[in-house]
């Protein structure tokens, strides 16, 4: 009978052993109980040393064991960003995440992205998580005034923090964009280029920055003494061709509106080749506002007037919220509305050249 030696190729390759405490310990010389000290940045422990041993987890490739975390602490140390899986408008998810993870890089925080169907009951899984005890913290967007995730987080003392804000009148950490003055400030923009009928793409109305956008836009109309063109059968999440149809159809009647202020940036796109399809000419015949977190139309579409909205630093900030939260360091009250800024870069140019060619 052959022993073992004679057959080498039916023996396993051993996977290298996962680096644990104790390794870090044995090449830095010093106690398991120093070296899990130092990686979570207790006070006692010196920075030389934290320096040398995250240095050495990080050469080594140190994960920790996050079961054996949780066990011990009670803790997974992640936190769940809840998303629908609805399709992504221009980048807007990517930005938020790409701020979120800027920040959980450089703590013990992983970041775990969980989507749900935007047709189904969006409460649904935040009591999954919850039940499950997956995440220490919560992150969700498109909030409403009167939401049930807001109150059955709240009510059970989970931390969260969310891209928006309620009108429930629960104190919770929030980012938002002031979608009012937003309105308001694309109103007077349009009413400053000669523009008199006007039309607002919003946000679907169960969404409470829907209602923030249409007080700001009605406000400005009332303010200036403007006409409002009224559109119901459209809004932000809408189709492309639907929201350009309804479009084409507007303009094409006598009292048709010649300035929108949209709710989204696919929203302009929609209401641009809506017009343009009937041969009418964007700053000439028309103008759109829109907020973007991009600079899309200011490279492509210069004579769209846009506010910046930076979705990126709303991740960074909401990282940092729902760590504070999770730790006991950050106020249930804390907030960040984001204000807007208007920008029309090289639009003079482009009427030119437009003025020119006609």
């Amino acid at each position: 009978m052959p022993n073992d030696e004679t057959r080498p190729d039916t023996a396993q390759p051993r996977s290298p052993a996962r680096p644990t405490l104790k390794t870090i310990a044995r090449l830095a010389g010093l106690g398991v109980t120093t070296v899990s000290r130092a990686l979570h940045d207790a006070p006692d422990i010196g920075e030389e040393t934290k320096l040398r041993v995250r240095r050495l987890a990080d050469s080594l490739g140190y994960q920790p064991n996050r079961a054996g975390v949780r066990l011990r602490t009670g803790r997974s140390h992640v936190i769940a960003l809840v998303l629908a899986t609805e399709s992504e408008e221009l980048g807007i998810n990517s930005q938020l995440i790409y701020g979120l993870s800027e920040v959980l890089s450089a703590t013990t925080y992983q970041l775990v992205v969980m989507l749900h169907d935007p047709a189904g009951d969006p409460l649904a899984p935040i009591r999954n998580i919850v039940e499950a005890g997956t995440a220490d913290g919560i992150l969700f967007a498109r909030i409403e005034p009167e939401d049930a995730r807001v109150r059955f987080l709240s009510e059970r003392g989970v931390p969260f923090a969310t891209h928006g804000r309620t009108a429930m009148g629960i104190e919770h950490p929030y980012f938002d964009f002031d979608n009012e003055a937003y309105a308001e400030s694309a109103v007077c923009r349009l009413e400053s280029l000669g523009r008199r009928r006007l039309a607002l793409i919003a946000p679907p109305p169960h969404l409470t920055y829907a209602r923030h956008m249409s007080a700001g836009f009605d406000g400005g109309i009332g303010r200036l003494g403007l006409d409002k063109v009224p559109v119901d059968a459209i809004d932000t999440d809408s189709p492309h061709e639907l929201i350009q149809a309804e479009v084409s159809r507007l303009m094409e009647r006598d009292d048709r509106p010649d300035g929108f202020v949209c709710g989204s940036a696919v929203a302009a796109l929609s209401v641009t080749a809506g017009a343009e399809a009937l041969g009418l000419v964007l700053g000439r015949d028309f103008d759109v506002v829109v907020k973007e977190s991009s600079n899309l139309f200011r490279k492509f579409r210069p004579a769209i007037e846009t506010a910046h909205e930076d979705f990126r630093a709303a991740g960074r900030w909401l990282a940092e919220a729902i760590v504070g939260r999770i730790e006991g360091t950050a106020d249930a009250g804390i907030h960040f509305l984001d204000v807007p800024r208007l920008a029309s870069p090289e639009r003079t140019e482009e009427k030119a050249v437009l003025g020119s060619a006609r």
